[in-house]
């Protein structure tokens, strides 16, 4: 191949790549995963000219441009606030709407069960009893009680932090299970979603019924906008790494599931941060005896609120640049 149909056969995605170089060095928002596939495109084109003996002048940009790239990506960057900052107002958002179809099916796997299983469990003790045992419904009785053993009675700051470190290990591992049982095919994560739908819709029911919701619904009220949204997200990134193996479309299995997987990261990731912020709540707050339940509901409402924007709003003026 001659110089002059090497550079016309490989032009446009040089001017592309070059173009691309200049946003990134500019601070505006890039594909990442675009840039580094240009990148060792561009390289793999410099060894050829190289070995080829091409001209001075079409080796010599093409190593300015992978000089520059590979500044920006190995040694430019940015692990610090400004990165976190990007990535929970823009990235993690983008991405989460991007696979707006799984997060309403897992919505729809999750809160459809738990919404029935609270009607059915609240009519009366059969439902429930058929989702636990009935020494389970007992220990969530004493839980949530009014005895010195109760959730929310008052208690030491260090005991704050044990249940801080609890809550993350508990939240997290739903998480990873959620997300991790999509591998089978995504039957794995509808089931997890369906099944802790029923079980947490089951027990709010019950314990409204037996007369204890006015200690439980004051302590879940304000963290289950971040767990519930969590396990939520969580399944849905379980849901896009199975179906995609299993519909893969014109990709071969291999490819798709990779695919999935790129995709579902953004999913695990924003669902983990809520995740975490909801077990801070669950330790400093939700179980804070000494605040009112009218404050914690209005502090709920807040919550619920902020989750829903930074979902559905955040992003939109950056999206363009991704």
């Amino acid at each position: 191949m001659s110089p002059l149909h090497f550079a016309a056969t490989h032009g446009p995605l040089w001017d592309a790549f070059a173009l691309q170089l200049v946003d990134a060095k500019r601070g505006a928002g890039v594909d990442g995963a675009l840039l580094a596939e240009r990148y060792r495109r561009v390289c793999e084109h410099l060894a050829l000219a190289q070995s080829r003996a091409y001209p001075i002048h079409l080796i010599a940009r093409l190593e300015s441009m992978a000089q520059d790239a590979h500044q920006l990506i190995y040694r430019r960057q940015d692990y610090g606030l400004r990165a976190l900052g990007r990535l929970l107002r823009v990235d993690l958002p983008v991405a989460v709407r991007a696979q707006r179809r799984y997060v309403l099916l897992a919505f729809l796997l999750f809160t459809v069960p738990l919404a029935l299983a609270f009607l059915l469990s609240w009519q009366g003790p059969d439902f429930a009893l058929r989702l636990a045992k009935a020494a389970q419904l007992r220990d969530y009785e004493t839980m949530y009680g009014d005895g010195r053993h109760a959730v929310g009675r008052m208690r030491e700051a260090a005991t704050d932090w044990q249940m801080f470190g609890f809550y993350i290990f508990n939240n997290i591992g739903i998480g990873f299970r959620t997300f991790g049982a999509g591998i089978l095919a995504g039957v794995g994560s509808a089931f997890v979603l369906l099944y802790n739908g029923l079980l947490i819709g089951a027990v709010a029911g019950h314990l409204t019924r037996v007369g204890l919701g006015h200690n439980f619904w004051p302590f879940v009220v304000t963290h289950s906008a971040f767990e519930l949204t969590g396990i939520v997200l969580s399944g849905a990134a379980g849901l896009r790494l199975g179906l995609g193996w299993m519909m893969p479309g014109r990709q071969r299995r291999l490819e798709a599931l990779r695919s999935g997987a790129r995709e579902a990261v953004p999913l695990v990731y924003a669902a983990f941060f809520l995740l975490l912020v909801a077990a801070a709540f669950e330790a400093f707050w939700s179980s804070a005896a000494w605040v009112s339940p009218p404050v914690k509901y209005g502090v709920a409402a807040v919550c619920w609120l902020l989750v829903l924007s930074w979902l559905c709003r955040m992003g939109r003026g950056g999206a363009h640049a991704r």
